[in-house]
């Protein structure tokens, strides 16, 4: 982990650590105040109870709560993103799979903060470690989460298929933190959550 946090900081990504979800949920709503805030479906996030601290004092657009098309471009446009990770490499950079593309638009599009809450079991070895983490543990356990139609939801495995219900259309990997970008934060929780 310590190698791993040493370079998400020489990438340009501002690391912040916990040893809780509880704790990093508090450091999160104690931080947003009078913010849009967009956040990316997330197992996650949602373990957190992020959602509903954060709605008591920011106008939160949540693609799990309101899911559809309307809520994807708000959400993105916000002036804080909040998502997590499928997997993150040993050198530092930051892997998410989507199947929309709207989770991982958010990330991209120029924003005040840009936000992944990521628990240790996403931490991953070098980068086809992390790769296949994402394809062969994360997107088929979502792939089973969603009652997706999809070989991988049946036996755990990616199959590079051609399913309409495919929900790995998209990958964006995080090398640097982009240019554009005032912060791009990890909030590192010392506990499994997600897939």
């Amino acid at each position: 982990m310590e190698k791993i946090v040493e370079n998400l900081r020489k990438n340009g990504f501002t690391v912040t650590e916990f040893d809780t979800a509880e704790a990093a949920a508090d450091y999160l709503a104690g931080s947003l105040h009078g913010k849009t805030v967009g956040m990316g479906g997330s197992v996650t996030l949602g373990q957190t109870g992020l959602y509903d601290r954060l709605k008591a004092d920011n106008t939160v657009l949540w693609h799990q709560v309101a899911p559809g098309d309307d809520t994807c471009i708000p959400a993105c446009n916000a002036q804080v993103y909040i998502t997590s990770a499928n997997a993150v490499s040993q050198e530092g950079y930051i892997l998410n799979i989507d199947g929309r593309g709207n989770r991982v638009a958010g990330t991209l599009m120029k924003k005040e903060r840009v936000i992944f809450v990521i628990g240790e079991n996403k931490l991953s070895g070098p980068f086809p470690e992390a790769l296949d983490r994402a394809r062969n543990v994360a997107a088929p356990k979502n792939a089973q989460r969603l009652h997706k139609k999809t070989p991988c939801a049946v036996d755990g495995i990616c199959h590079d298929c051609a399913s309409p219900d495919r929900i790995c259309n998209a990958l964006v990997v995080m090398w640097k933190k982009p240019s554009w970008c005032e912060s791009m934060e990890v909030v590192l929780v010392r506990q499994d959550l997600g897939y």
